[in-house]
């Protein structure tokens, strides 16, 4: 019995993007040792290196049980589900997908993982990341930002996960108010506008909730801000910055791996 890591991410045309990717899975990969083969793959965009790729990568290194683990950050994302049905770990997607199955070697059993949705790692990252834009907590608003699906079901399931990690970051940051937008519905200007109504005085830290910089956290964020805080005059805050890198994000993807190995009943090096 050999164990593996199959990391899959939605992958981008943007060098930086999947940059940052590999450097978490680097870390990971330094982290988990040789006893247990990492590979990262994408579900499109980055060419060589799609799931197809990745499965087959950790076939001719003799993987015999795999863990094809989502690096997304939420379960309301359609990629997430289509990725799932693809990989045979459910009969029917929810929804239409265009993703073809994926061939799985006989033999090869395979798990796959969830998302980071409003695990522990993920907000400790979140509050990190607010800290780093804060000047004094009490006096200030929070507004994240996650990208969100008009999807019958996958709306909810982002509004729900959305609401879990806002309420910690009330626990746990000690901010004024916490609220949540998607970019899909576009959620922005109303949620901008109501913590300025609420708080008028705060200014508010805007967070992306996204794992990596690119397209929408340097341009369709931006954009949305700029034309919600013409209407509302809120101030705030933005400083684009996403969740990698970071260490809770590789301490989240090592936990995920050791604890399914534990449950195989291997020990993958501390």
């Amino acid at each position: 019995m050999r164990p593996g890591l199959l990391v899959i991410s939605h992958g981008s045309r943007e060098a930086g993007w999947v940059a940052l990717v590999d450097k978490t899975i680097d870390a990971v990969r330094t982290a988990l040792g040789d006893g247990l083969p990492v590979e990262t793959a994408f579900l499109e965009l980055v060419e060589g290196r799609l799931i197809q790729d990745g499965i087959d990568r950790l076939e001719t290194v003799g993987v015999t049980h795999l863990l094809a683990l989502p690096l997304f950050v939420s379960s309301g994302s359609t990629h997430v589900d289509e990725i799932g049905w693809a990989l045979g770990a459910y009969s029917e997607p929810k929804i239409e997908t265009d993703l073809e199955k994926i061939r799985i070697p006989r033999g090869l059993s395979l798990t796959y993982g969830k998302p980071m949705d409003d695990d522990p790692e993920l907000i400790s990252v979140v509050l990190n990341r607010l800290r780093e834009m804060s000047s004094e907590a009490g006096k200030e608003s929070v507004l994240l930002i996650g990208h969100g699906s008009q999807e019958e079901g996958f709306q909810d399931d982002w509004e729900r996960i959305l609401a879990a990690i806002a309420g910690r970051v009330m626990d746990l940051g000690g901010y004024d108010a916490c609220s949540t937008a998607l970019l899909l519905p576009n959620q922005v200007p109303e949620q901008l506008g109501n913590l300025r109504k609420r708080r008028p005085s705060n200014e508010i830290l805007v967070l992306p909730l996204f794992l990596s910089e690119g397209y929408f956290t340097k341009e369709v964020i931006p954009r949305r801000l700029e034309s919600a805080s013409t209407g509302s005059g809120a101030i705030y805050r933005y400083d684009g910055r996403a969740l990698m890198p970071h260490e809770d994000v590789e301490n989240w993807i090592i936990w995920q791996a050791r604890n399914w190995a534990k449950g195989l009943g291997i020990e993958v090096e501390e």
